[in-house]
């Protein structure tokens, strides 16, 4: 069991302890797979003004965007090698576009959807350390 896993499984029993779960994941490093033709299968090096295009699966008129904490995890979930980038959390956050959820983790006991709302209330939470941060 992870430390996110622990934390979701806190978050889930206990709301209130849902601070530790988002401090996980805006500062955690996540596994996305990834349509880049270029990337060999495996992981590809972000440069700065990179365009990525990840995997976008779509399920119950929903579209998600797949996050593994791990590349074991994402492996798994493949069932074959994949390219694949990795990217903080807080970096996801930022890149991600209206009507897109996450689904962390698929294919283990502990995964979790996120929803678009959730996806905006983390977005605000890292514009706010931004300002703190530039000031």
């Amino acid at each position: 069991m992870t430390e996110i896993d622990k934390a979701l499984a806190a978050y889930i029993a206990d709301e209130n302890a849902q601070s530790e779960f988002y401090d996980l994941i805006l500062n955690g490093n996540f596994y996305i797979p990834t349509h880049d033709e270029e990337a060999k299968k495996g992981a590809k090096a972000i440069e700065e003004d990179d365009c990525i295009t990840p995997v976008i699966l779509e399920a119950d008129e929903k579209s998600y965007m797949m996050l593994f904490e791990s590349e074991e995890r994402l492996s798994a979930w493949a069932k074959e090698p994949v390219p694949f980038v990795v990217l903080p959390g807080h970096v996801i956050v930022e890149m991600s576009t209206p009507n897109l959820h996450w689904a962390l983790n698929v294919g283990t006991d502990h995964q979790k959807e996120f929803l678009t709302d959730e996806i905006e209330w983390l977005k605000g939470i890292v514009a706010k350390c931004q300002e703190g941060a530039a000031t």
